[in-house]
């Protein structure tokens, strides 16, 4: 079934808006107006939109503070930067929020219109993407489990005991055991299926269990890069969840892997904690 492309368009210019709506609408685009970027995000709270375009000068919550709302709530939209008022600053500002495209008024119409051609065809490239990473996340989950209950050696407890020289291969933490030679994982006596990333992100909280890590920490030692805070505790917390899905008895209110405000993640998995 055909979807129509949704656009809005912010501008405290009425005319400005009322002429961008009736370019678009003429291409067959859904076009929603907002004269604020206040009224933009209340417009967002009712609807999603395939992309935006925005004044960069307006009354109160000016195009490039609008464009980093807008990347938070609604990462999918396209963005597009409209200016009568342009500087090398704002240009580059708008870029490194993840405009697509950063364009003069008054802009050609057809100047305009592929742009926006094109940031749609980017930002469906990049749904299209996220899907298939989704997918084939969801698929190795699966493999990763099945594989585990097909080669999983039911006494391979036992071997802690019986090769004392080859203690550091398993992780106790209460109920949990953290095979790392076989990368076989149990909880409560019960084998869980983890990607490679999870059990890298799991044994090293194992590893340190009780202590809090901070996200770049785990990503440092989970996947063998560095990268910022913030952007590693994007990463950090996808993992997380997904662990809590697999180990928690209840995930949204997790007694476990502890997300300690501010600092990181912790585990803690004391013998018998949920046996009552």
């Amino acid at each position: 079934m055909f979807t129509q492309v949704r656009i809005l368009v912010v501008d405290d210019d009425t005319s400005i808006r009322m002429t961008l709506r009736e370019v678009l609408s003429r291409e067959n685009y859904q076009v929603m107006t907002a004269a604020s970027g206040e009224e933009a995000l209340r417009l967002m709270l009712e609807a999603d939109f395939d992309l935006a375009l925005l004044d960069l000068k307006m009354a109160g919550m000016d195009g490039l503070s609008l464009m980093k709302e807008i990347r938070r709530r609604s990462p999918g939209t396209g963005l597009i930067m409209l200016t009568g008022f342009a500087t090398l600053e704002s240009a580059i500002g708008a870029l490194r929020q993840g405009a697509h495209d950063y364009l003069l008024k008054p802009c050609e119409p057809e100047m305009l219109k592929e742009s926006i051609r094109q940031g749609l065809k980017k930002q469906w490239r990049d749904v299209r993407r996220k899907e298939l990473i989704n997918r084939l996340e969801q698929g190795v989950r699966e493999l990763s489990a099945v594989a585990v209950e097909q080669t999983a050696d039911v006494d391979f407890i036992a071997e802690e005991n019986a090769a004392p020289e080859d203690s550091s291969r398993f992780i106790h933490v209460g109920d949990l055991l953290v095979d790392l030679r076989k990368h076989i994982v149990t909880i409560r006596g019960h084998v869980v299926g983890l990607t490679p990333t999870e059990f890298a992100v799991l044994s090293s909280l194992a590893e340190s269990a009780g202590t809090v890590l901070r996200c770049e920490e785990l990503v440092s030692r989970s996947q063998g890069y560095d990268c910022p805070e913030q952007e590693a505790r994007t990463i950090i917390k996808t993992h997380i969840s997904h662990l809590r899905q697999k180990l928690e008895i209840d995930p949204a209110r997790p007694r476990h892997i502890l997300n300690v405000r501010g600092v990181g993640y912790m585990l803690t998995l004391p013998t018998d904690q949920d046996s009552s």
